[in-house]
């Protein structure tokens, strides 16, 4: 009797302590739109449920395979110092569980850099068919956040990613920047910087100019003064500098771990005062010239018919190809104005041959394709489109860097502090509303590797230069090369690149507030983020 009685009520605080647990653990979902969130590059294709993922003190980063790992911990140290949680790192055999964020690869997505992020009330899925993919759907993720998350400091308690489905890739394979290092000096630390701000919108080549007239900056051992003389000076005079080869391995494995591919450039024939300089032999005449500190070009020439010519490019392509994992070693060839063009051509010749033989591909400047280029030669097209033409012609594929569009040391306007005009004034909308494809009749799409935007720099001397002239402008440049052109839009991209003012702000990037450009700050970034 007393069992049958006691039951009831065992079976009544059982059912009233489920309810009370499942309030306390199942709060109703707060809309969000994913369609109404402001990302730069704009995915293919966004689809929206209309609720939200929180991120909490529960929220682990779940992963199945090893290569993985790097990813979900980078991913992590994003979130961890704006969170204040956790956030562990996990390795999953099985599904993953609850308040997840799971990356995992999978045959499913077909694009090497594509990705599908998948956000859901109980958790988040990042799917890729490589690591590259899982990177990039990170930074998607990245930007769902607020922006105060860069600053890297506790700003919430609570996150909310907008649920939905987003499935994108690249249009372009090759989405780059060039930064010169040879007309001033950047160090390691600048240009780590530059690598993590590129990565954030998914570009993946970071072209590094090593030579010039004015600066050597990359050790050669075979070659010591190089550096040791030729990597002392700079435009204006001042002290120069070069990395070690330690250095550069350095960056290389940076830039490798934010899946963006180093490209070095020794510049030659031409540009190459820095090394007539440091070796006198390297001159028809025998002697060396004086260091060079102006910004003139295309007085300069490495010695055509001497044989130490080509074993000074031979040691140097060799030493630098051994430390570059890149498919690409870029030689310059612009400008060389005073090697004739019966000298140039055989010595871009016998350059690209070198160049193969240490196991790499050749890119150079459009002024390359007067010579007889090699199957996988690229040619990038900075001044004539008939250059580009012609290399098209010999089988060459193109990449992209109209100096009228896409050179980021152009001033803005007629009053920008710093920067060079004699391209263009290239102003935000500017560097923005053109389309590769179309940009020069006779090259199409299926010429072009993709997109690279240099950085000249005789008038860059610090970082905050360097942002003023790359941001915003770099954001556009990184779109036109993900983006396909149907969904690009200059009124709708505008009001997305204003809505980045708090994120660009908590990077401390020091950019260009164009007033064509609708900066808006808001307190709730991307209406994603609930404060107490």
């Amino acid at each position: 009797m007393k069992n049958k009685i006691f039951y009831p009520y065992f079976l009544i605080i059982c059912i009233g302590l489920v309810s009370l647990t499942s309030c306390e653990t199942k709060k109703p979902a707060i809309p969000r739109d994913l369609a109404k969130q402001q990302l730069i590059p704009k995915p293919v294709n966004v689809n929206a449920t209309g609720s939200s993922f929180e991120i909490n003190g529960n929220t682990s980063i779940q992963y199945q395979s090893d290569e993985v790992q790097p990813i979900a911990t980078y991913l992590a140290e994003i979130l961890r110092p704006a969170t204040g949680f956790e956030i562990p790192v996990k390795v999953m055999d099985s599904k993953p569980s609850s308040d997840h964020i799971f990356l995992t690869l999978t045959d499913s997505i077909t694009s090497n850099e594509g990705y599908e992020l998948i956000t859901k009330e109980n958790g988040i899925v990042i799917k890729a068919n490589k690591p590259a993919g899982l990177f990039y759907g990170v930074q998607t993720l990245r930007q769902l956040l607020p922006a105060s998350i860069e600053k890297g400091t506790k700003v919430s308690d609570t996150l909310l990613v907008a649920t939905g489905i987003i499935t994108d890739s690249p249009s372009y394979g090759y989405r780059g920047v060039m930064l010169d290092v040879s007309r001033h000096f950047f160090g390691v630390d600048d240009v780590k910087r530059v690598i993590d701000l590129l990565s954030i919108y998914k570009m993946n080549r970071l072209h590094l100019h090593l030579s010039d007239d004015q600066g050597w900056r990359i050790e050669i051992k075979s070659w010591p003064n190089l550096t040791k003389h030729g990597g002392s000076s700079e435009v204006g005079g001042g002290e120069g500098g070069f990395y070690t080869q330690e250095q550069y391995k350095d960056i290389v494995k940076y830039a490798q771990d934010r899946f963006i591919t180093i490209v070095p450039e020794i510049d030659m024939p031409g540009h190459t005062n820095a090394a007539l300089a440091s070796y006198p032999e390297l001159n028809c005449n025998g002697k060396a010239p004086e260091l060079y500190h102006g910004t003139n070009v295309g007085f300069s020439t490495l010695c055509i018919d001497k044989e130490i010519t080509y074993k000074f490019i031979d040691d140097v392509f060799g030493e630098l190809a051994a430390m570059t994992p890149g498919e690409y070693i870029h030689i310059g060839g612009d400008e060389s104005h005073v090697t004739p063009l019966k000298d140039f051509i055989p010595f871009i010749n016998r350059a690209q041959k070198i160049v193969e033989k240490h196991g790499k591909k050749v890119i150079g400047w459009d002024e390359i394709a007067h010579a007889e280029l090699l199957p996988n030669t690229v040619v990038q097209y900075w001044s004539k489109g008939e250059n580009a033409i012609k290399g098209i012609g010999q089988g060459a594929k193109v990449l992209m860097s109209p100096a009228t569009k896409a050179y980021l040391d152009m001033q803005y306007d007629s009053i920008t502090p710093i920067g060079l005009h004699w391209a263009a004034y290239i102003e935000v909308d500017e560097a923005y509303n053109w389309d590769l494809a179309t940009f020069e009749e006779g090259i199409s799409k299926e010429n072009i590797i993709g997109i690279d935007a240099p950085l000249w720099t005789e008038t860059v001397q610090t970082m905050d230069d360097i942002e003023y002239l790359v941001f915003p402008r770099v954001l556009g440049l990184a779109e036109i090369g993900w983006t396909p052109t149907s969904q690009r839009n200059w009124n709708e991209y505008k009001v997305r690149l204003g809505n980045h003012k708090d994120r660009l702000e908590a990077l401390d990037i020091n950019y260009y507030p164009s007033t064509r450009v609708p900066w808006k700050s808001v307190s709730v970034q991307n209406d994603s983020i609930i404060k107490k």
